[in-house]
């Protein structure tokens, strides 16, 4: 590790990094039809040595939580011949390894579902390191972590993490801010991980009692929205912070860096932004749903559809990071809603758009009150073309085809709609 950055991965070529992660997906994609039964059901018929460009990447399915939480029912419900993790691991317990690879699950935790996950026995096995080094942690520093050890996995992500730097770690997990502030003021800890909100908590309880955490010089943290007027509140009281974004399938997938220009992607993820309720990728720049592929032979998630929005950054980063960024947590992408008593999905709006391929975005506004819904679809007619005669109707026709709902029909030029990878629009009152 140099001073700056964590490793030498941070600063290599964007080409070669691009290299290494293609060259490592046939393997991935095969260890995964191995040992990963749900995954091999999703891929079944691919030639997994063919999967080694970002073009065969997109052409496979979109996996998503609901999946994963279906399918861990359906184990539970087999009962003891069942997979608790629903086909998607390539690991069990210890004394169960699959698909070759020879070792089990370190822990299991249990996300809201429930669904669970398995941690192995990799070190760092979450790879957030990488965020907790970026946030000024050194080797000899003791972290405060009031991340959750109870049930979920956030404790222990970040304590392996800062474990593989050679940091010390007090396991405060949440709750008891009393005794956590005593510890605090105690042990002297060098820096927090955790959520910001409890950091804030912390920090004007510690100034209310008198309790000195001055200690506290620098965070990292995650779980929530960080807003900049909170890192500014935060590094007025001698508190430097930086967030990362991580989740409980796939671990680190994009942490803060000095520059506080996006959030850089790990190093062992590949990432598309693709249009919310497809598996397509967008134009760079274009918001979206952030899908990862995790390269973790244990728990080989492919093309895992996080619901959230984001987008890609143009350029690299200030700090010397070569990686792509990304501009951090922008939404959800599941915009479902119910109109006159029928489901309205952003894959039904995507199944217009390839209907006719005069089109570009489009973005589906309901308005009106409750029980007085109305529709309609504004879509780019793409750069460079006319509208044809009579297009309007037909793409009103595929909206009533298709959604079984009526619903207008605005053409508008190209660029005309806003940026933000919103593909249904609820402006209905609920006075």
């Amino acid at each position: 590790m140099t001073d700056a950055y964590y490793d030498s991965l941070e600063t290599r070529a964007p080409a070669d990094r691009e290299a290494a992660l293609l060259a490592a997906l046939p393997g991935l994609i095969a260890q995964a039809q191995r040992g990963a039964p749900a995954v091999a059901a999703q891929l079944a018929g691919v030639d997994a040595a063919g999967i080694s460009s970002r073009a065969a990447l997109a052409a496979l399915p979109v996996v998503r939580k609901s999946e994963l939480h279906e399918r861990q029912q359906a184990a539970r419900a087999a009962g003891g011949s069942g997979d608790v993790f629903g086909g998607f691991s390539a690991i069990g317990w210890r004394n169960q390894p699959r698909g070759g690879v020879g070792r089990g699950a370190r822990r299991v935790f249990q996300s809201p579902g429930p669904i669970y996950e398995p941690e192995g026995e990799a070190s760092d096995y979450w790879r957030m390191a990488r965020a907790i080094y970026a946030a000024g942690f050194r080797a000899g520093d003791l972290v405060h972590n009031s991340f959750s050890y109870h049930l979920t996995p956030a404790g222990s992500m970040m304590e392996t993490g800062a474990h593989a730097l050679g940091c010390t770690v007090f396991a405060g997990g949440v709750g008891n801010t009393e005794l956590q502030l005593q510890a605090m003021s105690e042990l002297r800890p060098a820096g927090y991980i955790g959520t910001p909100s409890f950091l804030k908590i912390a920090v004007e309880k510690a100034a209310e009692s008198g309790a000195d955490i001055t200690s506290l010089t620098k965070a990292l943290v995650s779980g929530e929205a960080f807003p900049p007027s909170l890192r500014d509140w935060l590094a007025e009281r001698g508190i430097t912070a930086y967030q990362c974004y991580a989740t409980a399938d796939l671990g680190l997938i994009a942490y803060e860096t000095s520059s506080r220009q996006g959030l850089v992607l790990d190093e062992g993820v590949i990432v598309e932004i693709v249009r919310p309720g497809t598996g397509d990728p967008v134009p760079e720049g274009d918001v979206g749903e952030l899908v990862v592929t995790s390269l973790n032979a244990d728990y080989p998630l492919v093309r895992f559809g996080t619901g959230d929005l984001s987008a890609v950054l143009p350029g690299t980063c200030p700090s010397g990071r070569t990686n792509t960024r990304i501009k951090g947590w922008m939404g959800r992408a599941d915009q479902t809603t119910k109109v006159r008593g029928m489901f309205v999905h952003p894959g039904q709006v995507a199944a217009v758009l390839k209907r006719h391929p005069e089109l570009g975005r489009a973005r589906l506004v309901v308005e009106g009150e409750m029980a007085n819904d109305r529709m309609t679809l504004k879509a780019e007619l793409a750069a460079g073309i006319a509208a044809p005669e009579g297009l309007a109707a037909r793409v009103a026709d595929s909206i009533r085809d298709l959604t079984k709902l009526r619903g207008d029909v605005d053409l508008v030029p190209a660029g005309s709609l806003p940026n933000d990878g919103k593909v249904i629009e609820d402006a209905r009152s609920y006075k």
